[in-house]
């Protein structure tokens, strides 16, 4: 109303100011309202085009302000979730870890002919695992042994892919779980723990490997107890071995991981452990083992088998003491025979730990004593090496090492070796 009020105060000041310049008679005053009412168009529909311009500029800049808004949300809600992945807090539940080592050795054998020289990428493991909820979880090991797997038709040695360990874990309350699944025996020092920078030497120990067969799986289900006063322990039920009872790896106990792989479970096995921890750098732990047909067949000779193992780690300031013992004993006439119905290791590993500048070095010596399956099993051997830890979790490790066996069948064995390696942990 406003604007046409103007227009009509506009076109009459107009008219008045015309009139009052001449003398102008009734056409020529027909004409000149025609032509001012012309401009008057012209002059509203500028206005019109000019409204229209000013709603579209306004509703844009109104679009622009929203989503600058939505923009910087996006941003804070991206450095928040980033955040959470450096810090492992807010929603993120699953984890990624892994390790790795690689070898160098030489070895010198009294037989030439077994002299050896080689590096080995011997393992890459991928850790994954999910928290389901506060009381579930999950955890799993993938494996590749020796850099990549191949025929082995040929008789070399092709490598191997395993899965460790996949296992669902739950909480029954603050003190005692269950588990169910794939997952390591409790048992030995080395069997759970086993991450290169977390122990000395290029090579696992022997004992852990050829008495109890580190890295040992099985698939079962189990439960335990964690206590304030430093006590635990773990039972599990689960699959047992198959160890052959004939030929060169006959009555060998590594050569009866089934491991979780179409195996035989016509009879089952059961580990328990127990562990104490409540005195500051001590560490004792007892594991019995019951195995109902360690060969997984019956009326072979191998009837059942029973693995003692116990360790101590005393750790006092810079100095580290270590010692396993462990032993097997098999019933069964062929077992008996064959005179390896006891086999039995143990060894001792003193250690002194230190830092210079921001790294840790560590030296360390080892004694084992090996008593078998095969002649091969048998012998002593004594270890000296280094340890570098350049920064947390990463290793580099150096040794020597002198074999001797207990058969003079097998002396052609006796070895002296230098290793080098380096391993890492994340």
């Amino acid at each position: 109303m406003r604007r046409t009020q103007f227009l009509l105060l506009l076109t009459l000041g107009l008219i008045m100011r015309s009139v009052g310049a001449a003398e102008l008679t009734l056409d020529e005053i027909w004409e000149l309202l025609q032509a001012q009412q012309t401009q008057i168009t012209a002059l509203t529909e500028a206005l019109a085009r000019t409204n229209t311009r000013l709603d579209t500029t306004t509703n844009g800049l109104v679009e622009n302000t929203r989503a600058a808004a939505i923009t910087r949300q996006h941003v804070a809600a991206t450095a928040d979730y980033l955040d959470d992945i450096q810090t492992g807090g807010g929603d993120s539940k699953t984890s990624l870890g892994g390790y790795g080592e690689l070898h160098y050795s030489r070895l010198d054998a009294d037989d030439s002919a077994r002299d050896l020289t080689e590096v080995d990428f011997h393992r890459f493991v991928m850790m994954f695992g999910h928290e389901f909820s506060e009381r579930v979880r999950f955890f799993s090991e993938f494996e590749i042994e020796h850099s990549f797997v191949k025929d082995t038709d040929d008789g070399s040695n092709g490598g191997e892919v395993e899965i460790e360990q996949a296992f669902i874990e739950f909480d029954l309350n603050e003190n005692h779980y269950a588990r169910a699944g794939l997952f390591l025996l409790p048992v030995g020092i080395l069997n759970e723990t086993h991450e290169p920078p977390t122990f000395y030497g290029v090579e696992r120990n022997d004992v852990e490997n050829i008495i109890i067969p580190s890295t040992w799986w099985e698939a079962g289900v189990g439960t335990g107890g964690r206590y304030d006063t430093g006590l635990s322990w773990d039972f599990a039920l689960h699959s047992g071995l198959a160890m052959p009872t004939s030929g060169s790896s006959a009555f060998r106990i590594r050569s009866g991981r089934q491991k979780v792989a179409h195996a035989s479970a016509n009879d089952l096995a059961y580990t328990l452990r127990v562990k104490y921890t409540g005195i500051p750098g001590v560490e004792l732990s007892g594991s019995y083992q019951h195995q109902q047909d360690p060969s997984q067949l019956g009326n072979d000779g191998l009837d059942e088998g029973n693995l003692l193992s116990i360790h101590g780690i005393w750790q006092r300031g810079p100095f580290t003491l270590r010692a396993l013992w462990a032993q097997w004993r098999f019933e069964g006439s062929a077992v008996a025979a064959a005179d390896v119905d006891k086999q039995t290791g143990w060894y001792v590993e003193p250690s002194v730990k230190f830092r210079v500048a921001q790294n840790e070095w560590g030296i360390y010596t080892r004694y084992e004593d090996l008593d078998g399956a095969r002649t091969r099993d048998r012998f002593e051997q004594w270890e000296l090496g280094l340890n570098y830890w350049p920064t947390d979790n990463v290793v580099l490790k150096l040794d020597y090492r002198n074999r001797e066996h207990a058969e003079s069948i097998d002396g052609g064995r006796d070895f002296k070796a230098f290793d080098l390696g380096f391993g890492y942990h994340f």
